[in-house]
């Protein structure tokens, strides 16, 4: 298949603006879409309906596109809170899957994936020395996660997970205020606990704290076990390394306007 890229905000969700154009560009041929619930670096949820009226308005009828849904991190965080783009099969999408060792913290990797029974009818076959019918590429799965995913599930509850949440999105919030009191570039997006800010100056403080960097930039993904007494030490070693790096005006804090937008950098220029 041919592939389209299409660019993205500041914020890392999808443009649908540029969407529209490349739609328009391609209307003869089906769509086969990738709505990131949860961005990797930026922690960007993409707008599910403004996707789907967009594909709507370009003329695509619901049996000429599919979406498939990567709420990997998120999909577990989203249900609990307010005013999200909520991720449902009473909207036209065609799959949707999500981690178990990430919000969960399933001690391998694993996850769930979500299908609509006609696609899973088109491609599963009857396995003969498991007497039943099997849709993997192997015909086999690992049956340990499910228990571990049973496990979590159970021991947290519905109100475990809310809580937990809840504390996430707190913690993230008190981060991103710090680091911008401190004079650091800093963005989170609404409905994320993914704190985006200025990439250290100093490869042994990233190693130590094992951030996740991307150019110019790093994150913080601020999960359950993230207290305030864990970002505080971040913090004070962060602010301590920073008195270094920018002694006596000698070096300057980097541009970071084109990853993280105009409004969150904090550079000399901005």
């Amino acid at each position: 298949m041919s592939c389209v890229n299409i660019e993205t905000l500041a914020s890392g969700e999808i443009d649908c603006g540029e969407l529209k154009v490349k739609l328009l560009q391609n209307k003869d041929t089906p769509a086969i879409m990738n709505i990131n619930i949860g961005t990797t670096v930026r922690g960007a949820i993409d707008d599910l309906d403004l996707v789907i009226q967009t594909l709507e308005e370009c003329g695509f009828s619901h049996n000429r596109f599919y979406i498939h849904c990567d709420a990997a991190l998120f999909g577990l965080m989203l249900p609990f809170l307010d005013k999200a783009t909520q991720v449902t099969f009473k909207k036209p999408i065609g799959s949707v899957s999500v981690s178990g060792h990430k919000f969960l913290g399933c001690p391998m990797p694993c996850g769930v994936q979500i299908v609509r029974k006609k696609h899973i009818n088109a491609l599963s076959r009857n396995i003969e020395y498991i007497a039943s019918k099997d849709a993997t590429i192997t015909g086999s799965r690992n049956g340990h996660t499910p228990i571990f995913l049973w496990y979590a599930l159970n021991r947290k509850g519905y109100h475990g997970l809310q809580k937990d949440v809840q504390m996430c999105m707190r913690n993230a919030d008190y981060l991103k205020g710090r680091l911008k009191e401190f004079g650091v570039s800093v963005m989170l997006n609404k409905l994320s606990n993914t704190v985006v800010f200025e990439r250290p100056q100093d490869e042994e403080f990233i190693r130590r704290w094992q951030l996740a960097c991307e150019g110019n930039i790093a994150h913080v993904i601020v999960m359950p076990h993230v207290t305030i007494e864990k970002l505080d030490t971040f913090l004070n070693e962060l602010v301590e390394k920073r008195l270094t790096w920018f002694k006596d005006g000698g070096n300057q804090p980097p541009c970071v306007a084109s990853e993280l937008g105009k409004e969150n950098c904090a550079c000399p220029l901005h």
